[in-house]
C-alpha cells in the first residue's frame, strides 16, 4: 500500500517541490512563477504580424514583481545611487546620429536639450492618424515631471514610473538584485495559466460587464470616455490580479523585455520543436525603422485603444527604441532561483 501511495502521489510531489522557497527567502513583493511549457504567441487573424504565428515555447521557474515599478521604488533607487536617468540627460548627438538617417542635420543647441516625449491629448479628431500630432518633445519633461517641468509626483507615488529608456530599468533592476524579464517569461506570466485565451484574464473583454484593465475607452487620441476611472496611468493594484497574482500585466504602461525586437522573429521559428527559454535575437530587426535600435516592450498601455491599436492582450509584443522614454513606457523585474 505504501509503495502504491507514493507511485501515486510522486508525481504531484515533483510538481510541487520543484522549487520550494523558505518564507525568509521570498523576495519582498515578488511572486513565484513556476514556468512551464505555452503557446508563445497567436495565430489570431485580427492580430499584427509580428506576434504570427503561434509556437511552443517552454520556460524555467523564475520569480517577478507583483507590480510594475512604482515611482516610489524608483526615487529610493535614485537617492541610494544618484543615478540620472536618460531623459534627465542632454542627448549626445553622437550617439543620437547613429539612429538616424546619415543626412539628418544636427539640431540647434535650443533644440537638443534634456527631455522626453509627452502625450498630449489633442482636442479635437487629427485629420489623419499621424502621432506627431499627440506625441511631443518636451523640455524638461522626466520620470520626476511627467507632463514637463510644471508637473510633479503629487499623489502619484504608487503610479508606475513613466519616461524609463531601458538601460534605466536594466540600472534599477541590477541595483535591486534582479533583471529583466525575456518576453518569453513576460508572455508566459502575463497569461496567468491560461493558455491561448486572447486577455489575461479569458477570452472576454469585460467579464460582468467590468474592466479589467487600464486602456483607453472612446476613440483615440481625441476622445476618451475614462470609464474605467483612469484617463492616464493608474495607481499598480488598481485591477484585478491575473492567475499568478500579476497585477496590471495588460495596460497601464508597456513594459521592457530583455530581448531585441525582430519584427519577423515568430516567422522564423516555424516549424521547430518546443523552444527553452528563448532569450530573443542578437540584434534589432524592423525594416520600416532601418535605423532604430529596438528593445521589446509587451503588454500596451493607457492608450492602448480598440480603434487604435489593441495591445492589450499577452501576444501582442511592440519594438521600442532603446534610449526612449515615453509617457506610457514603464517595466516590472523578475529574479531567477538561487
Amino acid at each position: 500500500m505504501k509503495f502504491f501511495l507514493v507511485q501515486l502521489f510522486l508525481p504531484l510531489l515533483l510538481v510541487n517541490t520543484a522549487f520550494t522557497a523558505k518564507p525568509q527567502d521570498v523576495p519582498p513583493g515578488m511572486v513565484w512563477i513556476q514556468g512551464g511549457e505555452f503557446t508563445m504567441g497567436t495565430n489570431e487573424t485580427e492580430a499584427y504580424p509580428p506576434e504570427k504565428p503561434a509556437h511552443q515555447v517552454k520556460v524555467d521557474g523564475f520569480w517577478m514583481d507583483e507590480t510594475e515599478v512604482t515611482n516610489e521604488q524608483f526615487q529610493k533607487f535614485t537617492k541610494a545611487t544618484q543615478y540620472i536617468t536618460v531623459a534627465e540627460r542632454v542627448p549626445n548627438w553622437e550617439e543620437l546620429k547613429k539612429q538616424l538617417p546619415p543626412d539628418t542635420p544636427k539640431p540647434s543647441p535650443e533644440t537638443l536639450v534634456a527631455g522626453s516625449v509627452v502625450f498630449v491629448q489633442p482636442k479635437e479628431r487629427p485629420p489623419q492618424a499621424d502621432p506627431s500630432l499627440w506625441w511631443l518633445w518636451t523640455p524638461g519633461a522626466n520620470w520626476l515631471h511627467p507632463e514637463g517641468p510644471a508637473s510633479t509626483l503629487d499623489g502619484r507615488e504608487h503610479h508606475p514610473v513613466v519616461h524609463i529608456a531601458w538601460e534605466d530599468a536594466v540600472a534599477y533592476a541590477k541595483w535591486a538584485g534582479k533583471r529583466l524579464p525575456t518576453e518569453a517569461e513576460w508572455e508566459f506570466a502575463a497569461r496567468g495559466g491560461l493558455n491561448q485565451q486572447r486577455y489575461a484574464w479569458g477570452n472576454e473583454f469585460k467579464p460582468g460587464g467590468k474592466f479589467r484593465a487600464n486602456i483607453w475607452q472612446g476613440s483615440f487620441p481625441d476622445t476618451n470616455t475614462i470609464e474605467d476611472g483612469f484617463a492616464r496611468t493608474a495607481p499598480v493594484k488598481s485591477f484585478p490580479a491575473n492567475g499568478y497574482g500579476l497585477y496590471e500585466m495588460t495596460g497601464n504602461v508597456w513594459e521592457w523585455c530583455s530581448d531585441w525586437f525582430d519584427v519577423a522573429l515568430y516567422t522564423s521559428v516555424t516549424g521547430q520543436a518546443v523552444i527553452l527559454n528563448p532569450a530573443g535575437p542578437d540584434h534589432s530587426n524592423n525594416p520600416s525603422l532601418p535605423y532604430s535600435s529596438q528593445r521589446v516592450t509587451k503588454g500596451g498601455s493607457f492608450m492602448s485603444a480598440e480603434n487604435y491599436d489593441v495591445n492589450y492582450r499577452p501576444s501582442a509584443r511592440r519594438g521600442t527604441d532603446w534610449d526612449t522614454g515615453m509617457s506610457d513606457i514603464g517595466f516590472r523585474c523578475v529574479r531567477s532561483p538561487k
